[in-house]
């Protein structure tokens, strides 16, 4: 059963142009053309771009989308390169929520210093605005 572009982003939750950017980059197949020029998808482009969403969705990035796909398509491959994959993917997600804890902590100490010293003062004066003003800051500890 071949469908439409409008087809395929309603099944699968995804955007026209991004359905267009992935034929463009190469994850998804270039699809068929009507004699129009409409382009048609089948079963197969709908299950591809399910997975393609669910790895965007999970923050891997195009490159490792890539690889993931060619190793879904490739039996002499190993499991285990899926599984490094994604556990260098889940240490840079630890690594950015240990980033953005201690943002929450600065911009709290932010918040906090502002509330104390300055709050309801004129504008220039308020220790938000200085802070941010700085080259260096102060890091909350």
């Amino acid at each position: 059963m071949a469908f439409k572009i409008g087809t395929l982003a309603r099944r699968t939750g995804t955007t026209v142009p991004t359905i267009r950017y992935y034929e463009e980059i190469g994850l998804l197949p270039r699809a068929d053309r009507r004699v129009g020029g409409q382009r048609t998808y089948g079963d197969d482009a709908t299950e591809r771009l399910i997975f393609i969403r669910r790895c965007r969705d999970f923050g891997f990035s195009i490159p490792q989308v890539r690889t993931l796909l060619a190793l879904m398509q490739d039996a002499t491959r190993s499991c285990d390169e899926a599984r490094d994959l994604a556990a260098g993917h889940l240490a840079a997600v630890r690594a950015k929520l240990e980033d953005l804890k201690r943002l929450e902590k600065e911009i709290a100490g932010l918040v906090g210093s502002c509330e104390t010293l300055c709050c309801g003062g004129p504008a220039p004066d308020c220790v938000v605005l200085d802070d941010l003003a700085r080259r260096e800051h102060r890091r909350a500890s």
